[in-house]
């Protein structure tokens, strides 16, 4: 069997397949970011799930592409746990890039990813180049969930937030300061805690205040990120994947359009395609 799993910091979509039959069977965990969580939590995450625990003989193959796996010491925590799990004869652990470059194109083009955080590179067809580094939450992540979630409470807490808007942000969200700061400040995972405020811009983005917050964060992604590749984007594509480049499609096509970037895709969820990739290959 191949164990195949995308994951970001907020949630992991696994992928088990029988290479016989080609059956295909999907569950999901929560993220497994080895930049964030120790190796005990991880071990535990993956450990305690139904359908690993009843295949774990059976898995000879995994493929791991996650947030916080561009970094050799961050690769080798999951290495670990997959080698206490499983007896795999092959054992990949790769950054989220690669899954999103599998998941949107087998030629060389530009893909980023926007989700609870985000990323871009350039795929020359062979290997990913990256020419500004995946700093995270704190000093960039442009345009990313955990960005527009502390845009959103900035403006809340700042009072610029309308009226109506603040009324319902408080009807669905704990918003006390306390609450807030432990979250921020003392929680292992203040960017997944940030990116849950993310939806609620998109389910509301018919409030002007809130379109030129969804705006200004998808400006400083393409200028701080997708301008560095503008050479490569004259004669390749460029592709987007995750949740937060899906419900912001419309104004990440308004900017690039601004630089004459035509979009490729646009991808919710990279997994799928990783299967058709995979398959391919068998």
């Amino acid at each position: 069997m191949i164990l195949i799993a995308e994951s970001g910091s907020t949630k992991c979509d696994w992928v088990l397949i029988e290479k016989a039959s080609k059956k295909v069977t999907r569950f999901r965990t929560k993220g497994l970011n080895p930049a964030i969580l120790k190796e005990k939590k991880l071990y535990k995450t993956i450990s305690k799930e139904v359908l690993i625990k009843n295949n774990k003989e059976k898995i000879k193959e995994i493929y791991f592409f996650g947030a916080g796996c561009n970094t050799e010491s961050n690769n080798q925590i999951l290495k670990n746990v997959f080698s206490d799990l499983f007896n795999a004869d092959k054992v990949l652990v790769a950054e989220d890039m690669m899954a999103a470059v599998y998941a949107t194109t087998n030629k060389p083009a530009v893909v980023c990813i926007l989700g609870t955080g985000s990323n871009c590179c350039f795929f020359d067809g062979n290997k990913i180049i990256q020419k500004t580094p995946a700093l995270g939450y704190i000093l960039m992540d442009e345009g990313s969930g955990n960005y527009f979630g502390k845009e959103l409470l900035r403006a809340y807490f700042l009072k610029k937030l309308p009226k109506k808007l603040s009324l319902s942000l408080e009807g669905k969200f704990n918003l006390s300061e306390e609450k807030v700061i432990k979250k921020i400040y003392q929680s292992k995972t203040p960017n997944k805690y940030l990116a849950n405020f993310a939806p609620f811009l998109f389910e509301n983005d018919e409030d002007i205040y809130i379109q030129k917050i969804i705006e200004k964060g998808v400006k400083e992604f393409v200028e701080n990120h997708i301008l560095h590749y503008k050479n490569e984007l004259e004669e390749n594509s460029i592709h987007f994947v995750g949740s937060i480049a899906f419900f912001s499609k419309k104004y990440i096509i308004k900017e690039l359009k601004k630089h004459q970037i035509k979009p490729g895709s646009f991808i919710r969820r990279p997994i799928d395609n990783l299967i058709n990739h995979f398959l391919e290959l068998k």
